[in-house]
């Protein structure tokens, strides 16, 4: 199969990259790049462990080619974290334990950080609606939600400090 290069910015650095025609970005992420964060779970496009952010939008990483994403800016959840610390989603997940097993915890953290920067108070119906996407099979949802209320809380606090 023939390769093709490729950049891709990914977690704020320049990747040069070879891919097959046919790869899966969640594939070039994991094996070629070595970011294992985003999880390859129904490869079908329906439980969202692969959620990874691509130029501002929340994309399942085994529904588009890694060709595809020439020149974007792709956020994986090894990216979340700053030289602060932890972003306010991971603080989150941690202080409301947004997880069981973990293996779906990536693309739900991934797919918080992009609902509140598109909706910085959301409600808990909307947190709902806008987590859809992303499955669990140990949770009954309520700590995700919470982990969520929580980022969203912490953002605001964190805003309001950075401007007095």
């Amino acid at each position: 199969m023939a390769k093709h290069a490729i950049t891709l910015n990914v977690n704020g650095q320049k990747m040069d990259v070879a891919v097959d025609s046919r790869e899966l970005l969640v594939h070039t992420l994991r094996e070629r790049l070595r970011l294992t964060g985003a999880h390859i779970g129904c490869e079908t496009s329906h439980c969202g462990c692969c959620t990874v952010d691509i130029d501002g939008a929340s994309v399942k990483s085994c529904t588009v080619l890694a060709a595809q994403c020439d020149g974007a800016e792709i956020l994986t959840v090894e990216g979340l974290a700053g030289a602060d610390g932890l972003d306010p989603v991971q603080e989150g997940f941690f202080q409301e334990h947004g997880l069981q097993c973990g293996f779906c915890t990536t693309g739900m953290m991934v797919r918080a950080w992009r609902l509140l920067r598109e909706n910085p108070n959301p409600s808990e119906e909307e947190i709902r609606q806008g987590m859809a996407g992303n499955l669990c099979r140990c949770t009954g949802y309520q700590n995700i939600v919470r982990a969520v209320q929580y980022a969203s809380a912490k953002m605001r606090e964190d805003q309001t400090a950075a401007t007095e």
